[in-house]
């Protein structure tokens, strides 16, 4: 039986509640709890989701580094390595047998020169008569502050500039990428050695003049990053519902640089703790008579022939120290990877 033409066609939005409002049109975004909808009804991404795009991920991140440094020796090590150099650096005061700073008396030999490592001084002593694993151990603690301290500080100069000149654009961007391009173009340590004859050599100055020259390499890679996320789903999600800028860089951007900086930062504490040692070395790093490895370096090439400890004991200490991190920090790369993560799963 067919049914009578004068009969009304069913009216699809009474006969689908969820095709009323605001979702028949275009954006739905209170009655979902903040999920937006386009118009075909495909769902982006949530402005509260997208703020936690690192914590959803925590846990399987954890067990993927556990599982990576269980199959990777060389990337264990090197981890342990750095942990044992932080632990050494912040128990320093409790871990050296002597104070780096005094002199024995019976630190040097009849004729005047070095004593020879032994029981007492396990790594012998300097030409000052002072013990030499102690000045190590301080050393250590020197080193890693300036590093760590250093480029922490132009992560943030980084991020901010290159946050800044990808979000914003135009004009600024122009100008910030021009000064990044005016500072890159200098030779780091020759930037560096200029910057320290002008401040004057102190441990606040260098960490200052490394954190300077370094902020230009994570703010290219910030702004590149960041002209990336600013066009995706879930930040024209976040612009719809009216959400700050601030806030858009702060919960939305941010957490998606965390990779890219975290990776940036275990290498540029490498990098931070060779223009020290080479500061140091020059002798227009940190001021005698903090313990420096570069500075032990300098004064151990002098005696390489009679006392030959005391270039190799700090030169191994800075070796060991760099390679680890770089280890760590390639690492952390593989394990960071969108790709390494697709295919950890």
């Amino acid at each position: 039986m067919t049914a009578p033409l004068n009969q009304p066609l069913p009216d699809p939005a009474a006969a689908d509640p969820a095709l009323t409002g605001p979702a028949a049109t275009g954006l739905d975004v209170a009655g979902l709890g903040g999920i937006a909808l386009d118009s075909d009804g495909r769902e982006l991404l949530s402005a509260e989701a997208a703020a936690e795009p690192v914590a959803a991920t925590e846990p399987r991140l954890a067990r993927r580094a556990l599982t990576s440094l269980r199959h990777d020796p060389v990337a264990l090590i090197s981890v342990l390595v750095v942990i044992i150099l932080a632990v050494v650096a912040v128990l320093a005061p409790v871990l050296a047998p002597y104070n780096p700073l005094h002199a024995f008396s019976n630190g040097l030999s009849n004729d005047g020169a070095p004593v020879h490592p032994g029981s007492t001084f396990l790594l012998g002593t300097d030409p000052n008569g002072r013990d030499v694993l102690s000045r190590m151990i301080f050393g250590a603690r020197v080193s890693l502050l300036v590093g760590v301290v250093a480029t922490g500080l132009a992560s943030i100069i980084g991020i901010i500039i290159g946050g800044l000149a990808g979000y914003v654009g135009g004009v600024l961007e122009s100008v910030l990428m021009r000064f990044t391009d005016i500072v890159l173009s200098f030779p780091i340590l020759l930037f560096c050695i200029a910057l320290i004859a002008i401040t004057g050599p102190s441990t606040r100055n260098v960490v200052l003049v490394i954190a300077f020259a370094y902020w230009t390499y994570l703010a290219r890679i910030v702004r590149g990053l960041v002209l990336s996320l600013k066009e995706r789903e879930f930040v024209t999600a976040a612009r719809t519902l009216g959400v700050s800028h601030a806030k858009i860089l702060w919960r939305h951007i941010l957490p998606h640089l965390t990779p890219a900086i975290i990776v940036y930062s275990t290498l540029g504490v490498a990098s931070s703790i060779l223009i020290e040692a080479s500061l140091s070395y020059l002798g227009i790093g940190v001021p005698l008579p903090q313990a420096s490895w570069g500075q032990m370096i300098s004064q151990g090439q002098q005696y390489f022939q009679t006392a030959p400890w005391l270039l190799i004991a700090p030169g191994v200490a800075l070796v060991i120290t760099v390679l680890a991190f770089n280890l760590a920090g390639d690492w952390l790369t593989d394990l960071l990877d969108p790709a390494a993560a697709e295919t950890g799963r």
